[in-house]
Protein backbone atom coordinates (compact mmCIF):
# COMPACT_ATOMS: atom_id res chain seq x y z
CA UNK A 1 0.00 0.00 0.00
CA UNK A 2 1.56 3.54 -0.91
CA UNK A 3 2.72 5.46 1.83
CA UNK A 4 1.97 8.86 1.87
CA UNK A 5 3.70 11.70 4.27
CA UNK A 6 2.96 14.85 5.07
CA UNK A 7 5.82 17.34 5.31
CA UNK A 8 7.30 20.31 4.41
CA UNK A 9 10.38 21.36 2.75
CA UNK A 10 13.34 23.46 4.65
CA UNK A 11 14.80 22.63 8.12
CA UNK A 12 15.81 26.18 9.89
CA UNK A 13 16.28 25.69 13.62
CA UNK A 14 14.17 27.30 16.04
CA UNK A 15 15.20 30.65 17.04
CA UNK A 16 13.02 33.07 19.65
CA UNK A 17 13.42 36.80 19.55
CA UNK A 18 14.68 38.26 22.55
CA UNK A 19 11.71 40.08 24.38
CA UNK A 20 12.34 43.29 26.76
CA UNK A 21 12.29 41.88 30.12
CA UNK A 22 9.81 42.83 33.23
CA UNK A 23 10.97 45.86 34.89
CA UNK A 24 11.96 44.64 38.21
CA UNK A 25 10.22 45.47 41.23
CA UNK A 26 11.80 48.14 44.05
CA UNK A 27 11.28 45.16 46.42
CA UNK A 28 12.65 42.52 44.70
CA UNK A 29 15.62 40.91 46.01
CA UNK A 30 19.35 41.86 44.50
CA UNK A 31 21.38 39.92 41.83
CA UNK A 32 22.13 36.44 43.27
CA UNK A 33 24.96 34.63 42.03
CA UNK A 34 24.29 30.16 43.05
CA UNK A 35 26.88 27.96 42.33
CA UNK A 36 25.41 24.52 40.96
CA UNK A 37 26.25 21.79 43.58
CA UNK A 38 25.25 18.04 43.14
CA UNK A 39 21.52 18.12 43.58
CA UNK A 40 21.36 20.35 40.39
CA UNK A 41 23.82 18.79 38.32
CA UNK A 42 22.69 18.13 34.85
CA UNK A 43 19.24 20.23 35.38
CA UNK A 44 18.25 22.22 32.70
CA UNK A 45 18.54 26.10 33.48
CA UNK A 46 14.82 26.60 33.13
CA UNK A 47 13.55 23.87 36.01
CA UNK A 48 16.50 24.84 38.03
CA UNK A 49 15.01 28.24 37.75
CA UNK A 50 11.67 27.22 38.60
CA UNK A 51 12.81 24.93 41.03
CA UNK A 52 14.49 28.03 43.34
CA UNK A 53 11.79 30.72 42.21
CA UNK A 54 8.48 28.99 42.93
CA UNK A 55 6.56 32.44 43.08
CA UNK A 56 7.92 33.37 39.46
CA UNK A 57 5.72 32.07 36.43
CA UNK A 58 7.42 30.26 33.46
CA UNK A 59 6.78 32.82 31.05
CA UNK A 60 8.80 35.12 33.06
CA UNK A 61 11.55 33.11 33.54
CA UNK A 62 11.60 32.56 29.79
CA UNK A 63 11.31 35.91 28.70
CA UNK A 64 14.66 36.74 31.45
CA UNK A 65 16.67 33.93 29.87
CA UNK A 66 15.99 34.94 26.40
CA UNK A 67 17.17 38.91 27.19
CA UNK A 68 20.44 37.53 28.27
CA UNK A 69 20.00 38.05 32.07
CA UNK A 70 20.15 35.07 33.41
CA UNK A 71 23.76 34.20 32.81
CA UNK A 72 25.55 30.80 33.35
CA UNK A 73 29.44 31.32 33.68
CA UNK A 74 29.07 35.11 32.75
CA UNK A 75 27.65 33.55 29.39
CA UNK A 76 24.62 33.86 27.54
CA UNK A 77 22.51 30.33 28.16
CA UNK A 78 19.54 28.97 26.41
CA UNK A 79 16.61 27.56 28.28
CA UNK A 80 17.97 23.82 27.85
CA UNK A 81 20.99 24.38 28.96
CA UNK A 82 22.15 21.47 31.36
CA UNK A 83 23.57 22.91 34.15
CA UNK A 84 26.72 21.05 35.44
CA UNK A 85 28.43 21.02 39.09
CA UNK A 86 30.59 23.99 39.93
CA UNK A 87 28.81 26.21 37.38
CA UNK A 88 28.04 30.00 38.82
CA UNK A 89 24.57 31.00 37.40
CA UNK A 90 23.53 34.13 37.64
CA UNK A 91 19.93 35.13 38.42
CA UNK A 92 18.53 38.77 37.97
CA UNK A 93 16.02 40.23 40.59
CA UNK A 94 12.99 39.15 40.32
CA UNK A 95 9.86 39.56 42.40
CA UNK A 96 8.40 36.46 43.68
CA UNK A 97 4.56 36.21 44.63
CA UNK A 98 3.23 36.23 47.12
CA UNK A 99 2.03 32.58 47.90
CA UNK A 100 0.88 32.54 51.20
CA UNK A 101 -2.99 33.00 50.44
CA UNK A 102 -2.71 29.71 47.64
CA UNK A 103 -3.69 26.40 48.58
CA UNK A 104 -0.70 23.95 49.87
CA UNK A 105 -0.79 20.80 47.77
CA UNK A 106 -2.76 17.59 49.33
CA UNK A 107 -0.58 14.87 49.75
CA UNK A 108 -2.15 12.23 46.68
CA UNK A 109 -0.94 9.13 45.43
CA UNK A 110 -1.51 8.08 41.63
CA UNK A 111 -2.16 4.43 40.12
CA UNK A 112 1.23 3.10 39.45
CA UNK A 113 2.37 0.97 36.88
CA UNK A 114 5.62 0.31 37.74
CA UNK A 115 7.86 1.36 40.59
CA UNK A 116 11.57 0.45 41.74
CA UNK A 117 14.34 2.10 43.56
CA UNK A 118 15.44 4.65 40.78
CA UNK A 119 12.02 5.73 38.99
CA UNK A 120 8.25 5.44 39.30
CA UNK A 121 5.62 5.26 36.55
CA UNK A 122 2.29 6.51 37.43
CA UNK A 123 -0.98 6.19 34.89
CA UNK A 124 -2.10 10.19 35.32
CA UNK A 125 -5.93 10.87 35.00
CA UNK A 126 -6.95 13.49 32.28
CA UNK A 127 -7.63 16.67 34.34
CA UNK A 128 -4.91 16.77 36.48
CA UNK A 129 -1.63 19.19 35.79
CA UNK A 130 1.86 17.60 35.84
CA UNK A 131 3.40 20.66 37.97
CA UNK A 132 2.13 23.76 39.08
CA UNK A 133 1.99 27.12 37.12
CA UNK A 134 0.07 28.96 34.49
CA UNK A 135 -2.89 28.77 36.73
CA UNK A 136 -2.74 25.90 38.12
CA UNK A 137 -1.58 25.84 42.08
CA UNK A 138 -0.28 22.27 42.28
CA UNK A 139 0.02 19.57 40.32
CA UNK A 140 1.22 15.83 40.15
CA UNK A 141 4.78 16.28 41.15
CA UNK A 142 3.82 18.87 43.80
CA UNK A 143 1.34 16.08 45.39
CA UNK A 144 3.20 13.33 44.42
CA UNK A 145 5.88 15.07 46.93
CA UNK A 146 3.60 15.82 49.35
CA UNK A 147 2.31 12.06 49.75
CA UNK A 148 6.24 10.99 50.32
CA UNK A 149 8.34 13.65 51.91
CA UNK A 150 11.44 13.89 52.02
CA UNK A 151 11.58 11.44 48.32
CA UNK A 152 13.75 13.38 45.50
CA UNK A 153 10.86 12.94 43.05
CA UNK A 154 11.29 15.02 39.52
CA UNK A 155 9.09 14.68 36.06
CA UNK A 156 11.47 12.65 33.36
CA UNK A 157 8.47 14.08 31.09
CA UNK A 158 5.08 15.92 30.99
CA UNK A 159 1.77 15.27 29.52
CA UNK A 160 -0.92 17.69 28.70
CA UNK A 161 -3.69 18.78 31.93
CA UNK A 162 -6.12 16.79 29.58
CA UNK A 163 -4.18 13.84 28.74
CA UNK A 164 -4.03 10.56 30.51
CA UNK A 165 -1.34 8.02 30.77
CA UNK A 166 2.31 6.75 31.80
CA UNK A 167 4.02 9.46 33.21
CA UNK A 168 7.63 8.58 34.81
CA UNK A 169 8.88 10.45 37.33
CA UNK A 170 12.85 9.88 38.63
CA UNK A 171 13.80 9.38 42.26
CA UNK A 172 17.46 9.89 41.76
CA UNK A 173 19.41 12.51 40.40
CA UNK A 174 21.36 10.28 38.01
CA UNK A 175 18.42 8.73 36.86
CA UNK A 176 17.00 12.13 35.83
CA UNK A 177 19.56 12.78 33.87
CA UNK A 178 20.11 9.76 32.44
CA UNK A 179 16.56 9.38 31.19
CA UNK A 180 16.47 13.25 30.13
CA UNK A 181 19.52 12.29 27.83
CA UNK A 182 17.74 9.60 26.36
CA UNK A 183 14.73 11.69 25.39
CA UNK A 184 16.87 13.97 23.37
CA UNK A 185 18.93 10.96 21.99
CA UNK A 186 17.85 9.21 18.63
CA UNK A 187 21.06 6.21 18.99
CA UNK A 188 19.36 2.92 18.59
CA UNK A 189 18.61 0.94 21.77
CA UNK A 190 18.35 4.37 23.69
CA UNK A 191 15.64 6.64 22.37
CA UNK A 192 12.58 6.82 25.05
CA UNK A 193 9.52 5.63 22.72
CA UNK A 194 6.46 7.02 23.49
CA UNK A 195 2.84 5.95 21.44
CA UNK A 196 -0.69 7.38 22.30
CA UNK A 197 -3.87 6.10 21.86
CA UNK A 198 -6.26 9.30 19.88
CA UNK A 199 -9.69 9.03 19.23
CA UNK A 200 -9.71 11.44 15.86
CA UNK A 201 -13.08 12.54 14.13
CA UNK A 202 -13.44 11.15 9.97
CA UNK A 203 -11.93 8.66 8.23
CA UNK A 204 -8.27 8.70 8.63
CA UNK A 205 -6.64 7.77 5.11
CA UNK A 206 -5.06 4.56 5.97
CA UNK A 207 -1.49 5.31 3.31
CA UNK A 208 -0.90 9.05 5.84
CA UNK A 209 1.95 6.82 7.75
CA UNK A 210 4.15 10.06 8.45
CA UNK A 211 3.72 13.26 9.22
CA UNK A 212 6.97 15.17 9.19
CA UNK A 213 5.67 19.20 9.43
CA UNK A 214 7.40 21.75 11.72
CA UNK A 215 6.05 23.54 14.80
CA UNK A 216 6.04 26.43 16.79
CA UNK A 217 5.13 27.69 19.82
CA UNK A 218 4.06 31.08 20.49
CA UNK A 219 2.48 32.42 23.91
CA UNK A 220 -0.54 34.47 23.51
CA UNK A 221 -1.09 37.76 25.79
CA UNK A 222 -3.00 35.71 28.81
CA UNK A 223 0.39 33.69 29.05
CA UNK A 224 -1.12 30.86 27.50
CA UNK A 225 0.61 28.45 24.97
CA UNK A 226 -0.50 27.91 21.19
CA UNK A 227 1.24 25.70 18.77
CA UNK A 228 0.62 25.88 14.86
CA UNK A 229 2.25 24.39 11.65
CA UNK A 230 4.29 26.11 9.50
CA UNK A 231 7.15 25.82 6.58
CA UNK A 232 10.37 24.16 7.57
CA UNK A 233 12.06 27.24 6.54
CA UNK A 234 10.36 29.46 8.97
CA UNK A 235 13.11 30.21 11.54
CA UNK A 236 11.32 29.80 14.47
CA UNK A 237 9.59 26.29 13.52
CA UNK A 238 11.51 23.33 14.62
CA UNK A 239 10.95 19.85 12.95
CA UNK A 240 8.20 17.79 14.19
CA UNK A 241 7.44 13.92 13.36
CA UNK A 242 4.71 11.34 14.18
CA UNK A 243 4.56 8.01 13.26
CA UNK A 244 0.03 7.14 12.85
CA UNK A 245 -1.07 3.69 12.98
CA UNK A 246 -5.49 3.20 12.10
CA UNK A 247 -6.19 0.49 15.16
CA UNK A 248 -9.93 0.56 14.94
CA UNK A 249 -12.89 2.58 12.63
CA UNK A 250 -15.79 3.69 13.51
CA UNK A 251 -18.67 5.85 11.64
CA UNK A 252 -17.56 8.96 11.54
CA UNK A 253 -14.27 8.43 13.78
CA UNK A 254 -10.84 6.60 13.68
CA UNK A 255 -8.73 4.71 16.57
CA UNK A 256 -4.99 6.15 15.84
CA UNK A 257 -1.90 4.88 17.60
CA UNK A 258 0.44 7.45 17.45
CA UNK A 259 4.62 7.32 17.97
CA UNK A 260 6.03 10.39 18.55
CA UNK A 261 9.82 10.52 16.89
CA UNK A 262 10.16 14.24 18.44
CA UNK A 263 8.53 15.10 21.70
CA UNK A 264 7.25 19.10 21.09
CA UNK A 265 4.21 20.46 22.68
CA UNK A 266 1.36 20.02 21.53
CA UNK A 267 2.73 17.77 18.93
CA UNK A 268 0.08 14.85 18.20
CA UNK A 269 -2.88 17.63 18.81
CA UNK A 270 -1.27 19.65 16.69
CA UNK A 271 -0.28 17.38 13.81
CA UNK A 272 -3.57 15.50 13.45
CA UNK A 273 -5.85 18.77 13.56
CA UNK A 274 -3.49 20.09 10.78
CA UNK A 275 -4.39 17.30 8.81
CA UNK A 276 -7.86 17.41 8.69
CA UNK A 277 -8.80 15.28 11.57
CA UNK A 278 -8.89 17.24 15.03
CA UNK A 279 -8.56 15.26 18.49
CA UNK A 280 -12.18 14.05 19.95
CA UNK A 281 -12.71 16.50 23.14
CA UNK A 282 -9.80 18.41 21.97
CA UNK A 283 -10.48 22.11 24.20
CA UNK A 284 -8.01 24.04 22.24
CA UNK A 285 -7.41 22.09 18.39
CA UNK A 286 -10.65 20.26 18.44
CA UNK A 287 -13.72 21.18 16.73
CA UNK A 288 -16.14 22.95 19.39
CA UNK A 289 -19.57 21.86 18.40
CA UNK A 290 -18.75 18.33 17.90
CA UNK A 291 -16.96 18.18 21.38
CA UNK A 292 -20.02 20.29 23.01
CA UNK A 293 -22.38 18.00 21.77
CA UNK A 294 -20.20 15.11 23.21
CA UNK A 295 -20.06 16.67 26.36
CA UNK A 296 -24.00 16.95 26.39
CA UNK A 297 -24.69 13.46 25.37
CA UNK A 298 -26.10 14.47 22.44
CA UNK A 299 -23.95 12.60 19.84
CA UNK A 300 -23.54 9.04 21.08
CA UNK A 301 -26.67 9.73 23.55
CA UNK A 302 -27.03 9.27 26.49
CA UNK A 303 -22.81 9.04 26.75
CA UNK A 304 -21.18 11.63 28.27
CA UNK A 305 -17.91 12.25 27.05
CA UNK A 306 -16.56 15.71 28.47
CA UNK A 307 -12.56 14.43 28.16
CA UNK A 308 -10.25 14.88 25.52
CA UNK A 309 -9.39 11.10 23.93
CA UNK A 310 -5.75 11.24 24.13
CA UNK A 311 -3.84 8.78 26.27
CA UNK A 312 -0.01 7.81 26.50
CA UNK A 313 -0.65 4.28 26.51
CA UNK A 314 2.86 2.82 26.07
CA UNK A 315 6.54 3.61 27.23
CA UNK A 316 9.63 2.04 26.00
CA UNK A 317 13.02 2.99 27.63
CA UNK A 318 16.36 1.87 28.96
CA UNK A 319 16.40 1.01 32.79
CA UNK A 320 18.71 4.08 34.25
CA UNK A 321 20.02 1.93 36.68
CA UNK A 322 20.34 -1.72 35.27
CA UNK A 323 20.78 -0.67 31.46
CA UNK A 324 17.56 -3.22 30.75
CA UNK A 325 14.87 -2.38 28.05
CA UNK A 326 11.45 -1.58 29.97
CA UNK A 327 8.36 -1.51 28.39
CA UNK A 328 5.35 -0.44 30.03
CA UNK A 329 1.56 -0.24 29.17
CA UNK A 330 -1.46 2.06 30.28
CA UNK A 331 -4.81 0.67 29.59
CA UNK A 332 -7.57 3.39 28.27
CA UNK A 333 -9.63 4.76 30.88
CA UNK A 334 -12.89 3.45 31.26
CA UNK A 335 -14.60 6.93 29.49
CA UNK A 336 -12.74 6.18 26.66
CA UNK A 337 -13.63 2.37 26.42
CA UNK A 338 -17.01 3.21 27.12
CA UNK A 339 -17.08 5.66 24.09
CA UNK A 340 -15.54 3.46 22.19
CA UNK A 341 -18.39 0.99 22.78
CA UNK A 342 -20.99 3.16 22.11
CA UNK A 343 -19.47 4.51 18.93
CA UNK A 344 -21.19 2.78 15.49
CA UNK A 345 -18.29 0.59 13.52
CA UNK A 346 -17.53 2.21 10.43
CA UNK A 347 -19.63 0.86 7.51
Amino acid sequence: MEQRIIGRKGGAKAVAPAAPPERADDTAPLVRNVRIDSGSDGQRLDNFLAKILKGVPRTHLYRVIRSGEVRVNKGRAAADTRLALGDEVRIPPMRVADRSGRPEAPGREFAIVHEDEAIVCIDKPAGVAVHGGSGESFGVIEQMRRARPGEFLELVHRLDKETSGLLLVAKTRPALVKLQNDLRSRAPGRAIGKTYAALVVGAWPESLKVIDVALRKDTTADGSRHVRTVDADDERGRRSISLVRVTRRFAGFSLLDVTLKTGRTHQIRVHLADAGHAIAGDPKYGDFTLNRALARGQLVAPLRFDRMFLHARRLRFVHPASGEPIELEAPLPAACEALLEALAPAA
